[in-house]
């Protein structure tokens, strides 16, 4: 595995996420923001948040096992939520802990949250980057 996770003393843990990753595989992987779009480009979850977190995770496993991949190798998160605010939280992570156990995983790579007014299609409420390194 070309990732570690680490949450080093003296910083909080937080069960979503670590703190650092420490990454030593050859090859680095970015993966361009995804959205709920499944395979034939239909929006899944239409104003549902936790749907659609949940169908972007799934993509990212799609697009990382293509390229032999998991969420094991995944250095760094960066999710995007439109209009954020604390109280969806909830949303957020039911969707990640649903595609988490379909993919049979812990995505709990250091993650960047950031509040944004839109995305580039109206009915997007969530995107999510990844970028991962792999043996």
């Amino acid at each position: 595995m070309a990732i570690t996770l680490v949450n080093p003393k003296g910083l909080p843990e937080i069960d979503a996420y670590r703190q650092v990753s420490i990454a030593t595989g050859t090859k680095l992987v970015h993966i361009a923001g995804q959205v709920a779009w499944d395979a034939d480009g239909v929006n899944v979850g239409e104003g549902d948040l936790a749907a659609q977190v949940e169908q972007c995770f799934l993509n990212i496993g799609t697009a990382l096992a293509e390229v032999g991949g998991s969420f094991d190798d995944v250095a760094r998160l960066t999710v995007y939520v439109v209009d954020w605010t604390p109280d969806k939280m909830p949303q957020l992570m039911e969707g990640i802990t649903r595609a988490a156990a379909e993919l049979g995983v812990a995505p709990a790579a250091p993650a960047t949250l950031l509040g944004v007014a839109a995305l580039d299609v109206p009915d997007h409420l969530v995107e999510v980057e990844a970028t991962a390194i792999i043996d």
